[in-house]
């Protein structure tokens, strides 16, 4: 999915394209969006539309909105599907410059238009991660953060009691790996319980 929703204009032969991205979490809140930029940009002369939604992008929809059959929403949307990106919606909304850019013209445009604005949002993943938390005594403590920073970045958070809890956030898969490394750094002497998942964006290098 994109980083963020964005928009970016792009302008060909004085017809200007402005492309706007959102990240949407199903087909209904993509046409939702859709509707209401529609409502908000009536004044333009195409409001051109794509959107991929679902677990796996299975889930696709394009309009050309006025312009030429598969010059407009085709192209944006494979623009979308070639980034990998799901829960995303775009529109372009085109002002007529008064020159004519021919097919092929419009299809680079709008698919221009739709690249530039997902450059400029970024590419995330959704990778899934479990709070494992971690006690252990005040003698141990020190040394222990200091492992776990160097070996995990963590802890997200530190508690001070009778003991110390640390709560790490652990890549799913890594979990019973965790577990095991924090017995070893304390010498079985870590108390160990596993809390919530849950997921966390990582930006795809392009």
């Amino acid at each position: 999915m994109i980083g963020g929703g964005v928009t970016r204009e792009l302008e060909v032969r004085r017809s200007r394209f402005v492309c706007t991205l959102a990240r949407v979490a199903d087909e209904d809140e993509a046409v939702a969006f859709i509707a209401a930029h529609r409502r908000a940009h009536r004044d333009a002369t195409h409001n051109c539309t794509a959107y991929v939604v679902g677990e796996h992008g299975e889930i696709t929809k394009s309009s050309d909105d006025g312009e030429p059959a598969g010059t407009a929403g085709i192209p944006m949307l494979e623009v979308l599907v070639r980034r990998g990106l799901t829960g995303t919606a775009a529109v372009v909304t085109r002002y007529f410059g008064g020159v004519k850019l021919g097919a092929g013209g419009l299809v680079r445009a709008y698919g221009q238009a739709v690249s530039a604005a997902v450059d400029a949002a970024g590419v995330v993943e959704l990778r899934p991660v479990v709070t494992v938390t971690v006690a252990v005594g005040h003698d141990l403590a020190g040394r222990f953060l200091g492992d776990l920073h160097a070996r995990w970045g963590q802890p997200a958070d530190v508690r001070y009691g009778a003991g110390v809890e640390a709560d790490a956030t652990v890549p799913a898969e890594r979990v019973e790996e965790f577990t095991a490394w924090a017995a070893e750094a304390t010498a079985g002497r870590a108390a160990v319980r596993t809390g919530a998942a849950g997921h966390v964006e990582v930006p795809v290098v392009p």
